[in-house]
């Protein structure tokens, strides 16, 4: 990111500075020097908060966890938090992978038909969710970001 004056300059966009008009290319053209010598400084960019935990990637700007319910002229209504989202993500993923198959289990206990060995031997991976619809995590987003990246497998 380029800055002039402490203020960001969009790259492909004309500016001017010192009285000085410059064409839209002027940034991607120039050289380091020549950027400096009218106050030109590139700075890193931001990093951004991932998006599904922080609004507007905003770090000091999180999401809830938890589920807030708010009375609006006397009714009520109910904002899902991350861990219901995540929960119905989850559950959502397991239903639709056990779909290709569990009419096979089914199958085999009416009519007796084996259940084919490629489907047999599938490894069983246990979800990050109890009996209780809990996910195992409290606090600030980032923790539950943290597992969600760690076991992708599950989204």
């Amino acid at each position: 990111m380029f800055l002039l004056n402490g203020q960001p300059l969009a790259v492909d966009t004309p500016f001017t500075a010192n009285d000085i008009q410059y064409p839209a290319n002027w940034l991607r053209l120039s050289t380091a020097e020549e950027k400096s010598a009218i106050g030109i400084t590139e700075v890193p960019d931001p990093v951004r908060a991932d998006d599904r935990f922080y609004w507007n990637g905003d770090i000091n700007n999180p999401k809830a966890l938890e589920d807030v319910i708010e009375t609006v002229e006397g009714k009520e209504y109910t904002t899902k938090g991350l861990k219901s989202n995540f929960i119905a993500q989850v559950k959502a993923t397991a239903g639709s992978i056990l779909a290709q198959s569990d009419w096979m289990v089914i199958r085999k206990a009416e009519r007796n038909v084996d259940i084919p060995s490629s489907v047999a031997t599938l490894p069983v991976v246990p979800l990050p969710i109890n009996g209780s619809n809990t996910i195992p995590f409290s606090g600030h987003p980032a923790k539950i970001g943290i597992f969600i990246n760690s076991s992708g497998k599950y989204l």
